[in-house]
């Protein structure tokens, strides 16, 4: 589904503040993989998501996306195929909006400024009805009165509503309370698993790269050190994750904003 081949990305380049982001990275994941991607501040994360989404163009290697090649493709028509939350809950829907009109908007069945069919109406409501959190009985307020937990679980079910080839996952629950983000981690969990996507998702939280998925990448320096998955996987504990990262990237994973536990 996803194949991302050598590529390559350094900003201000011949600059005082040149910065290499991604080096030399290749990395495929097939249809209904769920990666979860776990590295110190500055590993090149949420850089390898914009590549992915065309924010920028690499300076080397290929994007190819369900056997298309997007690497020149501009952001807006990657975003087709494409869903991505991030780790702020107030971006992704339209606050002066209602709920009923950001989904309307997500559906392609049109917003305010056209008349939503009774049908779309109800599929609405019954689908918000699944996420368990009360904004079935909503869908009249604006976006913009939503706790950030009920903002985050909304924007998930607008990005997955046509069920994308790809969903990133930018730390989408790291400004939640833990109980918010355990909340939003099993409606992922729920959503990735009903409409067999394909998702990568960058955490901070150790036990949830072990937990969610059936792969774990860690990334250090632009670079993927560690790729594990299937049996291998299997049983690791976070000490073991923390010892396979030292041996991959030869140095202590910075624990800054990392949560073992």
């Amino acid at each position: 589904m996803l194949k991302l081949n050598h590529i390559s990305k350094t900003f201000n380049r011949g600059t005082v503040n040149e910065k290499v982001a991604i080096t030399d990275l290749t990395l495929h994941l097939k249809k209904g993989d769920f990666a979860t991607i776990i590295g110190s501040n500055g590993a090149g994360k949420s850089t390898l998501f914009n590549a992915i989404c065309g924010d920028f163009l690499t300076d080397t290697g290929s994007v190819v996306l369900d056997n298309e090649d997007v690497t020149f493709k501009p952001q807006h028509q990657r975003a087709r195929s494409i869903g991505r939350l991030y780790q702020d809950p107030m971006r992704g829907s339209a606050p002066g909006m209602t709920i009923l009109e950001n989904l309307a908007l997500a559906a392609g069945s049109g917003g305010w400024f056209s008349h939503i069919r009774k049908a779309d109406k109800e599929r609405f409501r019954e689908q918000l009805r699944l996420l368990d959190i009360g904004l079935e009985e909503r869908m009249s307020q604006p976006v913009g009165l939503l706790s950030g937990g009920q903002r985050q679980a909304l924007t998930l079910l607008m990005a997955t509503m046509n069920p994308p080839k790809l969903l990133l996952l930018d730390e989408h629950t790291a400004a939640l309370d833990p109980a918010t983000a355990d909340k939003v981690l099993e409606l992922t969990k729920k959503i990735v698993e009903e409409n067999h996507l394909t998702c990568l998702m960058i955490t901070h939280n150790m036990h949830s790269a072990l937990e969610l998925g059936n792969r774990v990448l860690m990334m250090d320096s632009g670079r993927i050190v560690l790729d594990i998955e299937g049996e291998e996987r299997d049983g690791l504990t976070v000490e073991d994750l923390l010892a396979r990262f030292s041996s991959g990237a030869g140095k202590e994973l910075d624990n800054d904003r990392i949560l073992l536990s």
